[in-house]
């Protein structure tokens, strides 16, 4: 468990170690030598105690393999020499994963990028509980992104009834990633600030023909629109020329006028025209 520690000043260590050297001089030059080399020895032991802190910077403390306390203030200060210092960084800081094949929840291969933005809240599990705690973080959110991925489909065109997939669902997606990196680092000590997608398409092999059925159902989508309306028209038309009297017309002309209309109306290309000079039955 985390143990803040309030460490010495290194200033008032600082004037112990002049005070020092006036007096292994005068016992240098009384000769008094073994309290000259004591007061040398006893010097040379007090510098490797000294360390400065800037802000979001910690210090972990380690005597004879023991945990002693985490020092998180920033500033001068002093240690028992023969404390092992560890620094640590306590800023924020994120990564960006490559994109990674995963397969979704039908089977699709997809490939998906993240960003993880995260920090260092507990250094005595960042320092103690994993070997390395940022080849940690990377591993588990790769592991996480595969989890993640295997609960949505990519989309609804395999899945209709999901209410959440890949591409349409961002905020839950993201909340979903966010919450199962952020389960997997707090063994570590890492606060997951946020995590979100920032890589999604379908694996090389099937993007072709993922594509081709996108574009297939947007097709069938604006037909269905132009039959709608080209029908609404076509029925408007019969029955205004039936209202106003314009011309009655026996059903199998108006079958063919309406095959006409439909024809003109459902093209994707231009209608030619073909004048009739003659009577309605030629």
């Amino acid at each position: 468990m985390e143990k803040i520690t309030k460490p010495l000043s290194g200033y008032l260590m600082v004037l112990v170690a002049i005070a020092l050297i006036p007096a292994i001089i005068i016992s240098l030059m009384n000769h008094v030598i073994w309290l000259g080399i004591a007061l040398v020895i006893l010097f040379i032991l007090i510098l490797p105690g000294f360390f400065t802190l800037q802000p979001n910077k910690a210090m972990v403390l380690i005597l004879f393999g023991a945990y002693k306390g985490t020092v998180k203030a920033n500033g001068f200060f002093w240690v028992n020499p023969f404390m092992t210092k560890n620094k640590i960084s306590l800023r924020v800081r994120n990564f960006e994963n490559k994109p990674l094949k995963v397969n979704d929840k039908i089977g699709n291969p997809v490939m998906v990028g993240t960003i993880v933005v995260w920090q260092v809240e507990d250094t005595f599990k960042a320092t103690f509980e994993v070997e390395d705690y940022e080849n940690f973080i990377h591993l588990q959110s790769d592991a996480a992104v595969r989890k993640m991925a295997g609960k949505y489909p990519y989309d609804d065109f395999e899945a209709e009834d999901a209410e959440v997939t890949l591409r349409s669902g961002v905020e839950d997606v993201n909340h979903s990633l966010e919450a199962e990196i952020s389960e997997r680092l707090h063994h570590a000590g890492i606060k997951v600030i946020e995590a979100r997608i920032s890589h999604l398409a379908y694996a090389q092999e099937i993007a072709s023909a993922m594509l081709q059925r996108q574009q297939a159902t947007a097709i069938v989508a604006a037909r269905r629109k132009i039959v709608d309306g080209a029908v609404g028209m076509v029925e408007m038309a019969l029955e205004d020329l039936k209202i106003k009297g314009i011309v009655d017309f026996e059903e199998e002309k108006k079958a063919a006028m309406v095959s006409n209309l439909m024809v003109v109306l459902c093209s994707d290309r231009a209608a030619s025209p073909v004048l009739n000079v003659g009577t309605l039955n030629q």
